[in-house]
């Protein structure tokens, strides 16, 4: 069975009340993580500043109840977990990349999409989406002010 892309954490409300007590890390000078390893070992790891917003990011998201993935841009991803990501069926996924809107290769006779182009066709649908979203309220207002 291949590995999923789409893995999503969530904390318990327990675990969110600990995770929104946690002071602002971008703040901080340096950011160190204690780690107690499964044999009893301790270490102490510092943060690059770059993972500490994210790290921030996540904690955010977390602590509101959401789910969260973090994925890499260069994973490949399946047509369902495209669709998840889009926010449409995945016979419109495979019909995008059938008309060469979603790059993807064949792993055997399973179609795989780059995350990175995903999420670009995720930015064009948005774009499209808002674009459509002012039309119609330009249309609307139209109708109310001249009665079209």
């Amino acid at each position: 069975m291949a590995a999923h892309a789409l893995h999503f954490v969530s904390l318990s409300g327990q675990n969110r009340g600990k995770v929104e007590q946690l002071p602002r890390l971008a703040d901080a000078e340096v950011v160190e993580m204690h780690v107690r390893t499964k044999a009893g070992d301790d270490r102490t790891v510092t943060v690059p500043h770059a993972a500490v917003a994210l790290i921030e990011t996540m904690f955010a998201s977390l602590s509101r109840g959401e789910r969260v993935a973090v994925l890499s841009e260069d994973a490949e991803i399946t047509p369902n977990e495209a669709a998840v990501i889009l926010g449409i069926s995945r016979p419109l996924v495979v019909h995008r990349m059938d008309i060469g809107d979603l790059p993807f290769r064949y792993v055997g006779k399973h179609r795989r999409a780059r995350l990175a182009d995903v999420l670009a066709l995720k930015a064009k649908l948005d774009e499209q989406r808002s674009a459509v979203k002012a039309l119609a309220q330009d249309t609307h207002d139209l109708a109310k002010t001249y009665g079209v």
